[in-house]
């Protein structure tokens, strides 16, 4: 067996970014208390940034990129976890300031692990991964919020990307009517399929809404922001809530505080980074309940290592649909 493994790598020497695969062994690895050998991580709207260097991830260099990572555990010196146990992680700085899930092992600080839930495999979770995990964040944030399914459409922004893809799912199951917002016309019935009963053009949204409009949405799940969470939020009718978790749009909000004060509209801030242990294990314990295995497998795709490069390109051009696992041992 080699002692040397394979690992996506960024750097940035003298201001120049780059993305590179490099061989490392365990002894390379940061000095943390869990010993993965890795099978899946996976493609997500933060591991394009972080690849192509096109937005401020990273922040410690070098850098194993990655956000999410599925594995089983080789050694610990965690009490919580023996060799042989499934695990994942998902968030917690990976691709930031730790060391991902782009590798076929990784050292993990066993604060950040979970175990794989039933009746969940290791490839499963990472068709979930942070995209889904985050939609079942934004479910939760909305059920607390006591937006139910009979008070009105839910509109799901980013509808045909990995956490729009599983929000509809989701919110279809559990009764909500879904309406679907997607700048591909092409994917319509993609998106009927995973539940959506309505789906309208990017344009809807994303435009320069007056402070209040009519009311039209209970809710909503929001990756866009910028314009299209601001129309939301003026759509958005009385004691109404939506549960914003990405900027693929925008970092701005050009709105005014009179959707909140006139009717009592919520935003609801999503983290799922460092989002606490407990909820975690709240929503993955959701997610084993309330998500359609065979939607999950209809939006999921299983790419090599090797692709990421290309597929961080495609991701930021919008041109990724659904899930993508990525199998870093192919």
């Amino acid at each position: 067996m080699s002692d040397t493994f394979n690992a996506l790598v960024v750097d940035n020497v003298d201001g120049t970014y780059s993305a590179f695969f490099k061989d490392l062994s365990v002894p390379d690895l940061p000095d943390e208390s869990v010993l993965v050998d890795v099978s899946y991580s996976t493609l997500n709207y933060k591991d394009g940034l972080a690849v192509t260097g096109k937005g401020k991830i990273v922040r410690k260099f070098p850098m194993v990129c990655g956000i999410d990572l599925a594995g089983t555990v080789v050694d610990s010196n965690d009490d919580r976890y023996s060799a042989g146990d499934k695990v994942l992680v998902n968030g917690w700085g990976l691709s930031e300031t730790h060391w991902g899930g782009y590798a076929q092992k990784q050292r993990v600080n066993a604060d950040f692990i979970t175990k794989v839930p039933e009746p969940f495999s290791l490839q499963d979770t990472m068709a979930i991964g942070t995209a889904g995990y985050t939609s079942m964040l934004c479910v939760l944030a909305l059920e607390d919020a006591g937006i139910t399914p009979d008070q009105g459409d839910i509109v799901v922004t980013g509808a045909a990307g990995g956490v729009g893809s599983v929000a509809i799912a989701l919110l279809a199951k559990l009764g909500y009517r879904v309406v679907a917002s997607s700048g591909r016309a092409s994917e319509s019935d993609y998106l009927m399929g995973l539940g959506a009963a309505e789906v309208i053009g990017r344009d809807v949204l994303d435009r320069d809404a007056r402070p209040m409009e009519k009311g039209r949405w209970a809710g909503g799940v929001d990756s866009v922001g910028s314009k299209t969470l601001a129309t939301m939020l003026a759509e958005t009718k009385e004691e109404g809530a939506v549960a914003a978790c990405g900027l693929a749009g925008g970092t701005d909000l050009p709105t005014t505080v009179m959707p909140f004060i006139l009717r009592g509209v919520k935003l609801l801030g999503v983290n799922s980074v460092t989002c606490l242990s407990a909820r975690r294990d709240q929503a993955w314990a959701r997610l084993a309940q309330d998500l359609d295995m065979e939607k999950l497998n209809a939006m999921t795709t299983v790419e090599p290592m090797s692709n990421v490069p290309t597929l961080a390109e495609d991701i930021l051009k919008g041109q990724v649909r659904g899930r993508i696992v990525i199998d870093v041992n192919a």
